[in-house]
């Protein structure tokens, strides 16, 4: 008897098991192989979010969902509703912690979210986003060149993977002790134009990489509309002329990083200020043509909540 074909399944099976890097690359150029041929490619949302900017499109929210665990199988669910609601504008991320403790480097995730859509008979563009590519404060002290360095890298080696969508996280570098909106905010807009400038170096020919800022930590305080206008003026001119600028913007209204848990093991039903929201994204699109805010912490929201956004 002759051996049968491989299955994609296969080609999963052997991405997670196989830890060594090299062997997993591979792995993902034949997954990306054979998903080209399926009509299935890695895309950037830039030019939808743009076009929500310009008033183009409206009445919905895309969902970014940061895939931890049983990512195939999840994946696999997601694209099915994707086909039975008709939906193209989803996005699967993972954050560079959670790259980390969940042992998913780039190739790895790519490579199965793709599979995933191959499995399900999925078409069109898969949208692989790079979630909290977030400056670490204490490593950006002591040494900032170092410190953005490593990001660049991080960011370079996600590109290369099919990661179009990148969102870059240096609101941990805003200081509140400092006296005026744009001090506080000065660190944050600079570095953010900074690897803005790195990503339209790096990015492939043909592809405007979508790329979002943050002017507001989560877990910390309330993003404003002054904090909005400021990081935008300070990051445009930070920005080299004619170079294309970030899509969105990630804001603070209430959420925090897995929620607050209480003592009896529950989640404490978050006080989202969807005013804030609502006002954010009104500023963002009428004043510089970005898609909107982006609400962080959905996961930890209470289900009647999801209509609002």
């Amino acid at each position: 008897m002759g051996r049968r074909p491989k299955d994609i399944t296969d080609f999963v099976k052997d991405l997670i098991a196989i830890d060594d890097i090299e062997t997993k690359k591979r792995i993902f150029r034949k997954v990306l192989a054979i998903a080209y041929k399926q009509g299935i490619y890695p895309a950037s949302i830039h030019d939808f979010y743009i076009a929500r900017g310009k008033g183009g499109c409206s009445g919905f929210t895309v969902p970014a969902i940061n895939l931890r665990s049983m990512t195939y199988d999840l994946a696999r669910a997601i694209f099915r509703a994707a086909r039975r609601n008709n939906s193209g504008a989803f996005i699967f991320e993972i954050a560079k912690s959670e790259m980390g403790y969940t042992n998913q480097p780039p190739c790895e995730y790519s490579a199965v979210v793709l599979a995933a859509a191959i499995k399900e008979g999925y078409k069109g563009a898969v949208f692989i986003q790079a979630d909290h590519t977030q400056v670490n404060l204490k490593k950006f002290k002591e040494n900032p060149e170092k410190e953005i360095e490593s990001l660049q890298a991080l960011i370079g080696e996600a590109i290369e993977f099919g990661f179009y969508n990148i969102d870059i996280d240096s609101s941990t570098l805003v200081d509140l002790s400092c006296t005026t909106v744009k001090k506080q905010q000065y660190y944050n807009f600079d570095t953010c134009a900074r690897l803005t400038r790195f990503i339209r170096k790096v990015q492939p020919e043909g592809i405007t990489i979508s790329v979002g800022g943050e002017i507001g930590e989560v877990g910390h305080k309330n993003s404003t509309p002054e904090e909005l206008r400021v990081f935008m003026e300070g990051f445009k001119e930070r920005l080299r002329k004619g170079l294309i600028g970030i899509s969105k913007i990630s804001v603070q209204t209430g959420t925090s990083h897995g929620g607050v848990v209480l003592p009896d093991g529950s989640i404490a039903q978050v006080a989202l200020d969807f005013e804030t929201l609502k006002i954010l994204s009104a500023i963002a699109r009428s004043e510089y043509g970005l898609s909107g805010a982006v609400q962080h912490g959905a996961s930890t929201l209470p289900s009647e909540a999801f209509h609002k956004f």
